[in-house]
């Protein structure tokens, strides 16, 4: 059995860091280095192992006023870090706003407004992501608009203006009826995993190419042909999902509606279409579906891991076997390149790896 929670160790935070609002990882360090968002909006660069930490930035999104939580998801500040760690972005998931910090220089290279539109069904869509050598930020810039922006100098790179229909009652061509969720980039960094919905309210996990997002078609992610369904489910959306690999994509969920949904995972390849689509899309293939993980969702590129109260759980998504259990241990963030989970509690940090 993979898992004891004879692994798990607490590591009590240093005082200057003050109260933790979120943590983000540093992917490309093989050593646990985060970047750590304090309560005050202090950004600090933080060595789990050594115990080294360093301020390195302060956010000045300002706060915005909370409204009627949907499906229980208050308003929140949430810390992105670009895979070397030079770039932060601090957004208000289900908010309007966000920024994007240089961590080198102190500045921020790009104010974020997503223009609301039932934001308070999704987290802020925003991912980091690299392009011929450049750090980019995906985000969201309208209810049913992701751009691309270079992190450094804040420019646009899918500059795009929706064509008028050439008939006054037509749907534009590119107009897209999706309202644009959570983001996950795969682990090759090519492709992009989109958590959004459409009305009447069905969720629809999508994904699509970066590169050729980036470097080709500007609408790639309207209607590009790499865009790929994941599946349809009524009134579901914003659940646990996360790459397997760069081709596989596992989503919380047994059903497909809300009312009859059971715990459990399903797991897609995403290189691969089935026969017919939803709503004029492609839609991936399906190779299996099992019983048990729910929670949150992570991978470290060959199993499964689901997080809830009751404990991390560790499955073999091939076959949908359950191979292990850490009672008691309910890791909130994962580190992919120190392959470590950690659990922010109580001014104490609870670690598995």
């Amino acid at each position: 059995m993979i898992g004891s929670d004879d692994a798990v160790r607490e590591v009590s935070m240093p005082l200057r860091l003050g109260a933790i609002v979120d943590l983000a990882p540093v992917r490309d360090r093989e050593r646990p280095v985060w970047l750590a968002l304090g309560e005050d909006g202090t950004i600090s660069r933080w060595d789990v192992a050594a115990g080294d930490h360093e301020v390195v930035g302060t956010t000045t999104l300002a706060a915005e006023s909370d409204r009627r939580p949907w499906n229980g998801h208050r308003l929140r500040r949430r810390l992105h870090a670009s895979h070397d760690g030079m770039f932060a972005a601090v957004v208000n998931d289900y908010g309007r706003f966000g920024e994007v910090i240089d961590l080198r220089t102190g500045e921020v290279t790009l104010t974020l407004d997503n223009q609301g539109g039932h934001e308070e069904t999704v987290p802020f869509s925003l991912e980091f992501a690299q392009s011929r050598g450049r750090c980019v930020v995906v985000h969201r810039s309208a209810w049913n608009r992701l751009d691309v922006s270079d992190a450094q100098t804040g420019v646009l790179l899918t500059d795009r203006l929706l064509p008028g229909p050439a008939d006054g009652d037509a749907v534009p061509e590119h107009y897209l009826d999706y309202f644009h969720g959570a983001l996950y980039v795969s682990p090759d960094g090519k492709r992009i995993l989109d958590d959004g919905w459409m009305w009447h309210p069905v969720g629809i996990p999508s994904v699509w190419g970066l590169d050729q997002w980036i470097e080709g078609n500007e609408w790639e992610s309207e209607d590009g042909p790499s865009r790929v369904d994941v599946c349809g489910r009524e009134y579901y959306w914003d659940h646990a999902m996360t790459w397997i690999d760069s081709v596989r994509v596992a989503v919380e969920g047994l059903g497909d509606d809300d009312d009859v949904m059971q715990p459990g995972a399903r797991i897609f390849d995403t290189s691969r279409t089935g026969q017919g689509g939803l709503w004029r899309m492609p839609t991936a293939v399906e190779l299996i579906a099992f019983e048990g993980p729910t929670g949150r969702f992570f991978s470290d590129g060959t199993y499964l891991f689901s997080g809830d109260d009751s404990g991390l759980s560790t499955w073999d998504p091939v076959v949908g076997k359950l191979l292990g259990v850490v009672p008691g241990f309910s890791p909130t963030h994962h580190h992919p390149g120190a392959r470590q989970f950690v659990q922010l509690a109580d001014g104490v940090v609870r670690l598995w790896a």
